[in-house]
C-alpha cells in the first residue's frame, strides 16, 4: 500500500513524497523501516517530541498535529482520530463489511454483549465478539487487555473476522475508547445504552464529560436501543436523527418486562413488545440480568431475528465469567465472584443477592488505585449498608499505597450497620470471609471478576480468586 492510498479518507495539510508503507504505529518503540508514525499527545508522553527520531529510524511518513521538523510530514486536525482512520485503511476497511452492534454504559456491557453474541451464534449468524473478558473470532478466543482495543488491534480483529467469514460483530465500547477516538471511522448498525453511574471520573473529569463520551457512540449509529429506566437514557440521542427503540421495567416503553421472578438460580420474566409476548428464562441471578437480557434480546430482534426465536435462544445461555459467577466449593455456603467495582455495580449485585438470600451476605471488596478517589467512601457506605459483613481490602492498588485506599473506603462507613473488617492483604481478607461463613451464607468477592491478575506498584502478578478460594479451602 502506498501513502496516498492510506491517506485517501483523511484530510491532511502539507506535501509528502509518496512511498510504499510496511506498517503503521503510534508507538515510538515500534517504529520500523517503511512504517508510518502517528504522533499522539498523551497525558505523560507526546509523540511529536520524537517524530524526527522516528524518521531517522525508518518511518517514511510522520502524521502530526503541528510541525515537528520531519522531512516527510503531513498535518491533521486530530491525530487520534486520524490514527483510527489510517488503521482502518491499512487493513482495507474491514468494518464496512461487518454489521456492528455496540454496547456502552457503566455496567452490564460484558453480560449483554456475551448474551447477544450467544443468541446470534445459536441462530446461525457468524459473529465476532470484542469485550472485556475476551475477543472471539469464530472458534478462536483471544484474551482482552482493554474493554475496547487500541485502534490498530481493533481493525486487525475486524480484518480477521471478515477473512474468517463473520458478517456481524458485537462489541463493548468504553467511554475511554470513544473519548480517544478508537472507533472513529466505524459505523454501527445498532448502539445500545445500558446505564450511566459514577465511574472513570478520574479520566473524564466530571459526569457530564463522561456522558458526552458515551453519546459519541450514538452519533455513529443507525438505531439506538435505550434503557429508559436510567435517567441519562434520553440524553444519548438528544438532537440526533436516529431511530430509537426503548425498553424498561419500571415504566412504559417499546419493550417491557412483566411478572419478573428473581431466584438464587436465575431470573424469569415475560418480554412484551410491539404486539409480541414471550417468556425469558436465564440461569444468571440478579435483577440486573433482566435489563441485560432485554437489551440483548432487542438488539437481536433489530438485527433481524424473530421475537420468539430470540426468547428461546436466550434460555440456552449460561453464565458469564466473573459476573455473579459461582465458585465450586464443597461447603454449605455459596461463594460468588463478580466484577462490580463501581458504587452502582456494588449496589445492584448486593441488592439482588439480598432479594434471594435469607442468610448473611459477606462482601469482600476494595477500590482500584490511580482511579477516581471520590467513589471510594461511596462504595464503602453502599457495602456497609447492604451487606451483613463488609471486608475492606485491596483491589488493584497500582502505584498507590493500598493501606491508604482502604482508609479512603472506611471514611464512608462510620454509620453503617454491617460488621466491618479491614484486611489489606486480599488473600487474607478472603480467608477471613470464608472462615466466618456459615451454612446458607453468601460470600461475595467483588471487584476482580474475570481478572486473573492483580496490579501492584511493582507490576502485574498472577491472581485468580478461584484458585485462591480453592487453596484456602484445601487448607
Amino acid at each position: 500500500m502506498k501513502i496516498s492510498e492510506l491517506l485517501q479518507k483523511v484530510p491532511t495539510r502539507g506535501a509528502y513524497t509518496d512511498a510504499e508503507i510496511t506498517d503503521i504505529t503510534d508507538k515510538s518503540n515500534a517504529v520500523t523501516t517503511g512504517c508510518v508514525f502517528v504522533c499522539i499527545r498523551g497525558a505523560r508522553f507526546d509523540g511529536h517530541t520524537v517524530a524526527c527520531d522516528a524518521e531517522k529510524n525508518g518511518a517514511v511518513l510522520i502524521v502530526a498535529e503541528r510541525d515537528t521538523g520531519a522531512k516527510n510530514q503531513v498535518l491533521v486536525e486530530n491525530t487520534r482520530s486520524a490514527y483510527a482512520l489510517l488503521c482502518a485503511a491499512f487493513y482495507k476497511y474491514p468494518a464496512e463489511r461487518l454489521t456492528l452492534i455496540g454496547v456502552t454504559g457503566t455496567n452490564g456491557k460484558t453480560t449483554t454483549t456475551m448474551l447477544l453474541h450467544g443468541v446470534l451464534t445459536k441462530a446461525g449468524i457468524s459473529a465476532g465478539l470484542v469485550g472485556t473478558v475476551e475477543n472471539r473470532v469464530g472458534e478462536k478466543s483471544y484474551p482482552a487487555s482493554l474493554t475496547t482495543p487500541d485502534c490498530k488491534d481493533l481493525q486487525k480483529l475486524f480484518r480477521e473476522m471478515v477473512d474468517s467469514g463473520c458478517t456481524h460483530c458485537v462489541m463493548e465500547v468504553s467511554s475511554q475508547a470513544l473519548a480517544q477516538h478508537r472507533v472513529d471511522g466505524c459505523h454501527f448498525k445498532i448502539a445500545l445504552f445500558t446505564n450511566l453511574t459514577q465511574d472513570h471520573l478520574d479520566y473524564h473529569g466530571d459526569f457530564e464529560h463522561y456522558l458526552q463520551a458515551k453519546k459519541r457512540l450514538f452519533q455513529k449509529a443507525d438505531i439506538a436501543v435505550l434503557n429508559m429506566d436510567d435517567a441519562s437514557a434520553s440524553r444519548m440521542t438528544e438532537g440526533l436523527p436516529i431511530k430509537t427503540v426503548t425498553f424498561a421495567v419500571k415504566q412504559d416503553a417499546d419493550y417491557t418486562a412483566k411478572n419478573v421472578i428473581c431466584t438464587a438460580n436465575g431470573v424469569q420474566y415475560e418480554l412484551l413488545g410491539r404486539g409480541d409476548i414471550g417468556r425469558v428464562q436465564l440461569k444468571i441471578p440478579g435483577h440486573f440480568t433482566v435489563y441485560n437480557s432485554m437489551g440483548a434480546a432487542i438488539c437481536a430482534i433489530e438485527a433481524g431475528l424473530p421475537f420468539e426465536q430470540v426468547c428461546t435462544l436466550l434460555a440456552q445461555s449460561h453464565g458469564v465469567p466473573g459476573r455473579v459467577e459461582v465458585v465450586p466449593t464443597d461447603t454449605e455456603y455459596t461463594v460468588l465472584i463478580d466484577y462490580a467495582h463501581s458504587p452502582d455495580g456494588l449496589e445492584n449485585v448486593i441488592s439482588s443477592l439480598r432479594e434471594v438470600s435469607e442468610k448473611r451476605i459477606i462482601t469482600v471488596f476494595g477500590c482500584g488505585g490511580d482511579r477516581d478517589r471520590t467513589k471510594r467512601p461511596k462504595m464503602g457506605k453502599i457495602v456497609g449498608d447492604l451487606a451483613d459483613v463488609a471486608v475492606v481490602t485491596s483491589d488493584n492498588p497500582r502505584s498507590e499505597n493500598p493501606d491508604a485506599i482502604v482508609q479512603d473506603i472506611l471514611a464512608g462507613m462510620d454509620t453503617c450497620k454491617a460488621k466491618i473488617k479491614a484486611i489489606t492483604d486480599r488473600t487474607e481478607a478472603i480467608r477471613y470471609a470464608l472462615s466466618i461463613a456459615k451454612a446458607g451464607d453468601v460470600v461475595l468477592l467483588a471487584g476482580k471478576g474475570h481478572e486473573t491478575y492483580q496490579i501492584l506498584n511493582t507490576g502485574k502478578i498472577h491472581y485468580d480468586e478461584r484458585e485462591v478460594v480453592a487453596q484456602i479451602l484445601k487448607g
